[in-house]
């Protein structure tokens, strides 16, 4: 069988690693380079390299009118000014690879978003592993009737253990059934049968089911990145995805600290007015008494409206 992409021995080693360097590190960062931050059951993220900083973000903002750095409450300033009026460029300035490790049907909802250079582990040339995800009982969720792609209301406890039980036997059933079809001993990776012929990887492997993991690396710039987070760390986001998006914004906490802080308050956790929701607020600070009809709303976006600003639905 293939070794562990994340073994022990091969971290200890790039992390005893020592390089001078005149770049920009950020020492948060440095701390954790290398190390897994587990993921779900099998899965984790960790940091393989970086570029820039938040004073990096900085420098390319001052660039364009030849001012250098200033003080560490302009530097605060002027990133908050660039959030805020959806300056994107400065951003564009830091990178980070990351070495993800996670189900294949999260990949490929992650993969939709283009904006990254991505190099997946290949079931063409390895064998996978014999992991695959299974979720807690509490988030198996019956389908939602008002969000036709997300999930709500648990089921009762004997209700979810059938639900597992059959993935479990699935996943067990499909992986046995792919190493027949490799023709391969699954403890020990050697041909089972000299007399038969396995058939080839690429083939053998469509028999997986979706909940098995995959590998990859992955780079962005930040400002994409960012863009990634405010989609899939949003609380209506994929409950799976949303603990791998946790995660990164830990760590763009620990790599640009005034940047994460100015995402948070400008971006993840603000809200987006319509015209038309801007003209209500301006009517009810004047005393008038508006409903969804009277708001000119459509009933979702007056439910949303309620829900941010009255405390109600």
């Amino acid at each position: 069988m293939e070794s562990k992409i994340n073994d022990k021995k091969e971290i200890k080693n790039l992390q005893e690693q020592k390089f001078t360097t005149k770049r920009a590190t950020v020492e948060q960062l440095e701390e954790i380079l290398y190390e897994p931050i587990k993921v779900l059951d099998h899965g984790f993220i960790r940091v393989v390299d970086y570029m820039g900083d938040d004073s990096a973000i900085v420098q390319a903002a001052r660039v364009s009118y030849g001012k250098g750095t200033k003080m560490l409450s302009q530097d605060k300033g002027l990133i908050n000014y660039l959030m805020r009026h959806y300056h994107t460029t400065p951003f564009e300035m830091c990178e980070i690879k990351l070495h993800v490790k996670l189900p294949i049907f999260i990949a490929r909802q992650w993969i939709r978003h283009r904006t990254a250079n991505v190099n997946e582990y290949s079931a063409r040339y390895s064998i996978l592993d014999k992991e695959f995800y299974l979720p807690d009982p509490q988030n198996i969720e019956i389908q939602s009737q008002s969000n036709k792609q997300g999930r709500e209301g648990t089921l009762d406890p004997s209700q979810a253990q059938r639900v597992l039980d059959i993935i479990r036997d699935d996943s067990l059933r499909c992986y046995d059934n792919y190493m027949e079809l490799l023709n391969l001993n699954e403890k020990t990776g050697e041909i089972n049968d000299p007399n038969k012929e396995g058939i080839a990887r690429e083939l053998a492997r469509m028999n997986l089911t979706l909940n098995y993991y995959t590998q990859w690396y992955w780079k962005i710039d930040l400002n994409n990145l960012l863009h990634f987070l405010r989609l899939r760390a949003d609380s209506h986001a994929q409950y799976e995805i949303r603990e791998y998006s946790n995660v990164i914004l830990d760590i763009v906490s620990k790599w640009v600290p005034l940047t994460y802080e100015a995402f948070i308050n400008y971006r993840k956790d603000s809200i987006n007015l319509s015209k038309t929701a801007v003209e209500t607020i301006k009517r009810m600070l004047k005393g008038e008494k508006l409903s969804q009809e009277s708001s000119g709303m459509s009933k979702r976006e007056w439910s949303e409206f309620c829900d941010a600003f009255l405390n109600q639905k």
